[in-house]
Protein backbone atom coordinates (compact mmCIF):
# COMPACT_ATOMS: atom_id res chain seq x y z
CA UNK A 1 0.00 0.00 0.00
CA UNK A 2 2.91 2.31 0.80
CA UNK A 3 4.13 2.03 -2.79
CA UNK A 4 0.74 2.10 -4.46
CA UNK A 5 -0.28 5.64 -3.50
CA UNK A 6 2.76 7.39 -5.01
CA UNK A 7 2.45 5.30 -8.18
CA UNK A 8 -1.22 6.15 -8.52
CA UNK A 9 -0.51 9.84 -8.00
CA UNK A 10 2.33 9.67 -10.52
CA UNK A 11 0.11 7.93 -13.05
CA UNK A 12 -2.66 10.49 -12.70
CA UNK A 13 -0.24 13.40 -12.91
CA UNK A 14 1.51 12.05 -15.98
CA UNK A 15 -1.75 11.13 -17.66
CA UNK A 16 -3.17 14.59 -17.15
CA UNK A 17 -0.01 16.15 -18.56
CA UNK A 18 -0.31 14.08 -21.73
CA UNK A 19 2.88 12.07 -21.37
CA UNK A 20 3.33 8.98 -23.46
CA UNK A 21 3.17 5.57 -21.85
CA UNK A 22 6.90 5.20 -22.48
CA UNK A 23 7.61 8.42 -20.59
CA UNK A 24 5.41 7.22 -17.76
CA UNK A 25 7.22 3.87 -17.72
CA UNK A 26 10.62 5.59 -17.61
CA UNK A 27 9.45 7.83 -14.77
CA UNK A 28 8.26 4.78 -12.84
CA UNK A 29 11.59 3.03 -13.43
CA UNK A 30 13.49 6.06 -12.12
CA UNK A 31 11.27 6.17 -9.05
CA UNK A 32 11.86 2.46 -8.46
CA UNK A 33 15.65 2.93 -8.74
CA UNK A 34 15.44 5.67 -6.11
CA UNK A 35 13.52 3.30 -3.85
CA UNK A 36 16.08 0.54 -4.44
CA UNK A 37 18.87 2.88 -3.38
CA UNK A 38 17.20 3.14 0.03
CA UNK A 39 17.61 -0.61 0.68
CA UNK A 40 20.42 -1.22 3.17
CA UNK A 41 21.19 -4.86 2.32
CA UNK A 42 23.50 -4.89 -0.75
CA UNK A 43 22.22 -8.18 -2.13
CA UNK A 44 18.59 -7.11 -1.87
CA UNK A 45 19.44 -3.68 -3.34
CA UNK A 46 21.16 -5.35 -6.32
CA UNK A 47 18.14 -7.61 -6.86
CA UNK A 48 15.87 -4.60 -6.72
CA UNK A 49 18.03 -2.62 -9.15
CA UNK A 50 18.09 -5.59 -11.52
CA UNK A 51 14.34 -5.38 -11.82
CA UNK A 52 14.64 -1.78 -13.08
CA UNK A 53 16.70 -2.72 -16.13
CA UNK A 54 13.81 -3.91 -18.29
CA UNK A 55 13.58 -1.72 -21.39
CA UNK A 56 10.23 -0.27 -22.34
CA UNK A 57 10.19 -2.41 -25.49
CA UNK A 58 10.75 -5.60 -23.45
CA UNK A 59 8.15 -4.52 -20.92
CA UNK A 60 5.61 -3.87 -23.67
CA UNK A 61 6.36 -7.23 -25.33
CA UNK A 62 6.00 -9.08 -22.00
CA UNK A 63 2.72 -7.28 -21.32
CA UNK A 64 1.34 -8.20 -24.72
CA UNK A 65 2.40 -11.83 -24.25
CA UNK A 66 0.69 -11.93 -20.86
CA UNK A 67 -2.50 -10.48 -22.33
CA UNK A 68 -2.57 -13.02 -25.13
CA UNK A 69 -1.87 -15.90 -22.72
CA UNK A 70 1.48 -16.99 -24.17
Amino acid sequence: MRLALPLIALFITQHLLGCSSQQLYNTGQAWQRNECNKVVDAQERNRCMGSTNTSYEDYKRQTEEAKSGK
